[in-house]
């Protein structure tokens, strides 16, 4: 070979090194992401192509609107978007909302049994005052008027954990064992916590323990590194090689959607690619 033609050839070759290849789709764990992985500015026709790529499963909390283009990619949307089970600030620890919200989550529980979407997200809402053993009951009591339907058309509600030390002040749900207390209260197979690893990592730590002996109430994953909730890499603290093959050891059957940021001057595509890869155990 020529020292012209050698040197393209090194070029791509080296392109090729720095960029890992897609993750095989054959581990054990089933992988989706969410909007946030890939950064801005790319469509988000662009960000199902590059997802399927990847080996991803499905999508987080996209809405039925944008259901056909998942479709077009082979895309599953994998968690039903915020709103029938609460919002961060307003959740189902009101009393007050509970006949607003069991209506939108009747609907949504219609609509996501129709069109294979697995989990509906809700939210404790903030404290406002409220001492978390009223919270508990409140929240308890919603589930158990939906909890007949989410199982009779197979379709998970899963209540998400959230830090309140750094990014959701004063949110209820923010230690592990408040949550299990509800859902070990409602004692449904079909009402579960969405277990935020980054959230976790802030408030409680202990991430695989806690996911050991909090498997059965377990049925939603979201990821992100800490600090900062970019890259799961060796950029920060938790070591995600470990955490994705204890999850997939006890034999988790749910999804494990990416929730990162990509940190600056990373390739999200690249991120992305590396994500998958780590969790496919």
């Amino acid at each position: 070979m020529r020292r012209r033609e050698f040197l393209p050839a090194l070029a791509l070759s080296t392109a090729a090194a720095q960029t890992p290849a897609p993750a095989a789709s054959t581990g054990r764990l089933k992988q989706c992401v969410t909007r946030g992985v890939f950064g801005r500015g790319m469509s988000f026709e662009d960000t199902c192509r590059e997802a399927a790529r990847a080996g991803a499963k499905g999508y987080d909390l996209i809405g039925p609107n944008d259901w056909p283009t998942l479709k077009k990619y082979g895309l599953i949307p994998t968690m039903y978007p915020p709103g029938p089970g609460g919002t961060i600030s307003d959740g189902i620890n009101r009393k007050e909302s509970h006949d607003a919200l069991e209506k939108r989550t009747h609907a949504a529980i219609e609509e996501s049994a129709a069109n294979g979407v697995p989990s509906i997200i809700a939210l404790s809402g903030t404290r406002k005052g409220m001492p978390d053993a009223e919270g508990v009951d409140n929240c308890v009591a919603f589930f158990n008027r939906v909890k007949a339907h989410a199982e009779d058309r197979g379709v998970n509600i899963c209540i998400e954990y959230l830090n309140s030390k750094v990014d959701h002040k004063d949110y209820m749900f923010d230690h592990i064992g408040w949550g299990v207390d509800v859902v070990k209260r409602v004692n449904s197979p079909r009402i579960k916590i969405l277990f935020d690893i980054y959230h976790a990592q802030i408030m409680d730590g202990d991430i695989v323990r806690n996911i050991r002996d909090n498997f059965q109430w377990i049925g939603h994953f979201h990821t992100g590194g800490n600090p900062g909730r970019h890259e799961i890499d060796d950029t920060q603290e938790l070591n995600y090689h470990f955490i994705a093959r204890s999850i997939a050891d006890l034999g988790f059957s749910g999804y494990i959607a990416h929730e990162y940021s990509p940190a600056p001057g990373r390739d999200a595509i690249v991120s992305l690619n590396q994500a998958v890869g780590i969790f496919t155990v």
